[in-house]
């Protein structure tokens, strides 16, 4: 019982509750930094809508203003309007959390990686939420948009406690989009079943559909958070390649056919 018990935490908690509880508090000091000083930068609303009508005016000089036609096109289907709704809702939050515990968990290595993107992705987006404050469509009904995320769900009405670390006029670049290609491409060159590694690389256009249709980013908003992305991307291999030492930077791979991590297998064999 007591090898089964080793086995189970050495899968469950790969280098131990040492490093689950560093983890959850980095992540959780993290997004409470990135929350409070995104909330704070506000107050701007008039630089913040004049860089929304600017944005609006290179999209129609390049004749990729289509949100508006977008929008009006899925709200004739009241399924995709909830589901994109409520995925804008949860792509943050409860889906992001699972895939952040299920790389610690499957794929420990990976983890740290991931992690790197993430902590260098959030102060790229603190930056540019101070030097360019946005506002996003949904504040914009002038030019035909919808807050459906609010119809829909209520979140960040004016009486949800979201507001208290809310900026509405944070929208460039999408972290929406910025997450969804460090999470959904890292998971799509980890998991074994061909079906969901599929599902995992149409995550992020996915994503990017679900922020145009519910109002919450403009189509440049998308393509800067994929900048983000690749940005983060590169400074975590810098990370990885400057700190070789540092066996938890890898770069993840494609899944092979290999044993048992190391850990599980000294277990196994002690018991």
């Amino acid at each position: 019982m007591g090898a089964r018990a080793r086995l189970l935490q050495a899968r469950v908690l790969p280098q131990g509750w040492l490093d689950l509880v560093r983890q959850v508090s980095l992540f959780v000091s993290a997004f409470l930094v990135y929350d409070l000083v995104r909330g704070l930068v506000e107050g701007r609303a008039t630089a913040a809508f004049q860089n929304a009508r600017e944005l609006i005016s290179i999209e129609r000089t390049l004749h990729v203003f289509v949100e508006p036609s977008v929008q009006t096109w899925a709200s004739g289907s009241h399924v995709v309007m909830v589901a994109s709704s409520w995925l804008y809702v949860n792509a943050q939050t409860s889906i992001t959390l699972a895939a952040l515990i299920y790389l610690y968990v499957r794929h420990n290595r990976s983890f740290y990686f991931v992690r790197n993107m993430l902590m260098i992705a959030m102060p790229i987006a603190l930056i540019s939420y101070a030097v360019f404050p946005t506002a996003p469509p949904r504040l914009m009904p002038e030019w035909g948009f919808i807050d459906t995320v609010s119809d829909v769900t209520a979140v960040g009405s004016s009486g949800s406690m979201t507001s208290l670390f809310t900026n509405p006029l944070a929208a460039v670049p999408s972290m929406h989009v910025a997450f969804a290609l460090m999470i959904g491409w890292t998971l799509a060159r980890l998991v074994r079943h061909s079906a969901v590694r599929v599902l995992w690389l149409v995550y992020p256009f996915v994503i990017t559909f679900v922020i145009v249709v519910t109002a919450n980013h403009f189509i440049l908003d998308a393509l800067l958070g994929a900048l983000t992305a690749a940005v983060s991307a590169y400074g975590a291999i810098w990370l990885a390649r400057a700190r070789p030492v540092w066996r938890f930077s890898s770069v993840p791979r494609a899944p092979t056919a290999s044993p048992a991590p190391a850990a599980v297998a000294r277990v196994s064999t002690s018991g």
